[in-house]
């Protein structure tokens, strides 16, 4: 099956760099990778476009003004642009941990029904140990294979999947109508969300690894659970009968027992960061109630009000 990764970029650095050297040296081949740049002056503080071509031949290059992104439109262009039957999107940060990551994503998609695949995410060496459980919470050792009946089990986790690394089904994705747009972002989740009620299954693959986390802090964390609470705002018939906050309480508990047992002084911190999400999401979800100078304070996507 003919393989194309899309990446959107904006003012990447070296890593960005690494990754298209790892994508080129997968087991399984990789046909092209797209480029979804925004700020043309970003790229080029790094290298020249026809350097960067030079180097990596199999790269298609398209350049966007910040005001023409979108997290769900910009993706579907960049689906458009490829012929493949798998197209797998992934985010600049996020680097393939072994030269299989392709190959397992495609194991994961080898059912019919399963719509998309997505990686396990594994925490850098700097990783916070608050982050480091948290990427251990949500992306365990074993795969698992989710669908409708899996609903009131999991709940809103039978929707997840994240486009840090996820490979999708073509002919299901465009089935099911591409990503939404506008959206703030959240778009991998509203995606596998009407997939899964289509009757599909979203496969988490465990094997398929890539390194990728963020040590936020609180306020941060207020920013990103701000523009959750406003995509399940926007979208109500998908997320109204799973409502997240359940999930979350889960998270906190079990990472403050975790500390607990291996760095007690963190507890307060993650009280804090706690707090933080929860307010943040809660205001996102009330946001058409509150000043549009306001919203775009509370928003980590600021460009997205414009």
């Amino acid at each position: 099956m003919k393989i194309d990764v899309i990446i959107p970029s904006c003012y990447p650095g070296v890593r960005f760099l690494e990754l298209l050297d790892r994508l080129e040296a997968q087991t399984c081949p990789v046909n092209r990778i797209i480029v979804m740049n925004t700020q043309k002056e970003g790229l080029e503080r790094l290298i020249q476009d026809e350097e960067l071509l030079k180097k990596h031949p199999k790269v298609l290059l398209t350049h966007l003004k910040r005001e023409e992104f979108d997290h769900g439109r910009t993706r579907d262009e960049a689906v458009r642009m490829s012929d493949a039957d798998v197209v797998i999107c992934m985010t600049q940060d996020a680097l393939p941990a072994n030269t299989k990551l392709i190959e397992k994503l495609m194991g994961a998609l080898a059912q019919r029904n399963v719509a998309a695949a997505y990686a396990r995410q594994l925490p850098e060496k700097d990783c916070s140990i608050m982050e480091r459980y948290t990427r251990q919470f949500n992306y365990p050792d074993q795969s698992r294979v989710k669908g409708k009946e899996d609903i009131p089990k999991l709940g809103i986790k039978t929707y997840f999947c994240s486009n840090v690394c996820a490979a999708y089904r073509r002919e299901i994705y465009e089935e099911l109508g591409g990503f939404v747009s506008p959206t703030i972002f959240n778009e991998d989740m509203i995606w596998a969300a009407r997939a899964v009620k289509a009757g599909y299954k979203i496969a988490y693959a465990a094997e398929a690894e890539v390194i990728h986390s963020h040590n936020y802090t609180a306020m941060q964390q207020f920013h990103r659970n701000f523009d959750l609470g406003v995509s399940h705002a926007q979208y109500p018939e998908i997320f109204a009968d799973v409502p997240p906050e359940g999930e979350g309480m889960k998270l906190v508990k079990k990472t403050a027992l975790y500390l607990l047992k291996n760095s007690p002084g963190k507890l307060p911190s993650l009280f804090f960061q706690s707090a933080a999400k929860l307010m943040g999401y809660r205001l996102g979800k009330s946001y058409q109630k509150l000043p549009i100078k306001i919203v775009k304070r509370c928003s980590m996507q600021k460009g997205y009000w414009k």
